[in-house]
């Protein structure tokens, strides 16, 4: 009797794959420019951030799964929706303590 068995693909993971990982933080430094953009808007800066508060917390879930994209995303939506603490990169910040900190290493 014979048998085929199945070959066995390995997901490609963001922890596995180093382009995702450098990926992940090209998006995290462009989306905190985005957040910072509000300072650049007299007036209209703050309104903005209203708006993207609640978006930066999506992102930042989606993005870092898990309890790190839980703890970051409700961090970033106190981050935006309070006012003056646009200048703190929550997303770059995100990514250092999943690869640097958390992992030991980039």
């Amino acid at each position: 009797m014979n048998t085929i068995e199945p070959e066995i693909i390995e997901p490609i993971t963001q922890s596995s794959n180093p382009t995702s990982k450098f990926g992940l933080l090209a998006l995290s430094i462009l989306f905190d420019a985005v957040g910072m953009l509000s300072f650049a808007i007299p007036g209209i800066g703050e309104f903005s951030d209203v708006i993207w508060a609640p978006i930066s917390a999506l992102l930042v879930f989606k993005m870092y799964k898990g309890a790190v994209g839980k703890i970051g995303g409700m961090v970033s939506f106190i981050e935006e929706i309070v006012p003056g603490l646009d200048f703190i990169p929550t997303f770059t910040l995100t990514w250092v303590y999943k690869y640097v900190i958390k992992k030991g290493n980039v």
